[in-house]
């Protein structure tokens, strides 16, 4: 029997490196990607040997520090075993037992994804299921296994990211959400926590060297400062945020994780807060209008020399010269000079635009 080979990935890699080995035309689209609370292999074809594939893998990415950790490895032939029910077949059965009006039209629109923080629920639920979505919560949260379900009724507003939520279920909107050995207590009905970032975070958390100083710009409730302070132990994150609601759990957050030694919390507008010429690294987590705090990144960092991870949008066919052309260009007007290291796509925006990184080396 022919061997079954995958990628074996730490799991924040996923979509640079399903990208790569759709580019190499080796994905094996008959198999379906196994994912474990850390790793994930992605099945590919026998068209190379394992070491052919290291190495074109190799030609890939370079000398990525966080892309280290490939293997090729061999899958067992699948087991059949009989077929569990995924949670939307059964929110789509219980919809049918107790709202016996709606019409197939209505059950295909009823949604298929959603945001489980902690056990709040996030459902985006369509205009047109708005007389029924009172009645389809206690659905969604009898299997989803959670005791709040908020509707996000309209898209995140604001420099402050404030989403607009409404209670269908449940009271208690405030949860302790658990990822990658990371606690993230946040109140879900005030405060954005996307899962889409999930990989970045991940990624983020094992980049920084010992001793480094850091600058998190946008921190919100410890997105990244926390996942950084927790798996790299840096000398210092100073963590700047502007919402105080989103302070106030990034405070909370700082000592639920034990990290009070590590990231000083810092309220109030970064170009003002942010002290200089003090950082090895910055993050930029924001996006639409980042470019505008680039001029304060640069002062941020020690002798203007080190390392951006800018997040920014971008059209798909620009990247990722759109994003680096923006940050080049203006560490131009300070004598800097821009050298991209790496770019991630992190996830889909908006049809034909994605939310990016680029990590990029000032010197």
């Amino acid at each position: 029997m022919v061997k079954k080979l995958a990628i074996k990935i730490d799991k924040y890699q996923v979509e640079n490196i399903r990208s790569a080995l759709i580019k190499l035309d080796i994905l094996d689209h008959t198999r379906k990607i196994i994912r474990s609370e850390r790793s994930v292999e992605i099945p590919i074809t026998n068209k190379y040997s394992p070491n052919e594939v290291m190495n074109k893998l190799k030609n890939c990415f370079g000398h990525d520090k966080s892309l280290v950790n490939i293997q090729v490895v061999t899958q067992p032939a699948p087991v059949d075993r009989p077929k569990r029910s995924e949670p939307f077949e059964l929110i789509l059965e219980k919809c049918r037992s107790i709202k016996p009006e709606l019409t197939e039209i209505d059950l295909k629109s009823l949604p298929k994804k959603w945001e489980l923080l902690g056990d709040v629920l996030i459902v985006k639920f369509p205009s047109e299921l708005n007389d029924h979505a009172a009645q389809l919560a206690p659905v969604y949260a009898e299997v989803i296994g959670a005791v709040t379900v908020l509707w996000e009724t309209e898209n995140i507003k604001g420099p402050m990211r404030i989403p607009t939520m409404e209670i269908l279920y449940g009271e208690r909107t405030e949860t302790v959400h658990k990822e990658n050995g990371v606690l993230f207590k946040i109140d879900a009905a005030q405060l954005i926590f996307s899962s889409g970032n999930i990989d970045e975070r991940a990624r983020i958390s094992i980049i920084p060297n010992p001793g480094e100083t850091i600058i998190d710009m946008f921190a919100g409730v410890g997105y990244f400062s926390l996942p950084i302070a927790v798996h790299s132990k840096p000398q210092k994150i100073y963590a700047c945020e502007l919402n105080p609601v989103a302070f106030r759990y990034l405070e909370e957050n700082i000592k639920l994780n034990k990290v009070e030694e590590i990231v000083e919390p810092m309220l109030g507008d970064n170009r003002e807060t942010a002290p200089e010429n003090i950082a090895d690294r910055v993050i930029l987590g924001y996006i639409k209008h980042t470019s505008e705090f680039l001029p304060k990144a640069f002062q941020v960092l020690k002798d203007r020399k080190g390392i951006l991870h800018y997040h920014d949008t971008s059209p798909n066919e620009l990247l990722p010269d759109k994003p680096f052309e923006d940050v080049k260009n203006a560490a131009a007007e300070v004598d800097r000079v821009a050298e991209l290291l790496n770019y991630y796509r992190i996830k889909s925006y908006a049809p034909g635009i994605s939310h990016v990184v680029i990590d990029v080396l000032i010197k």
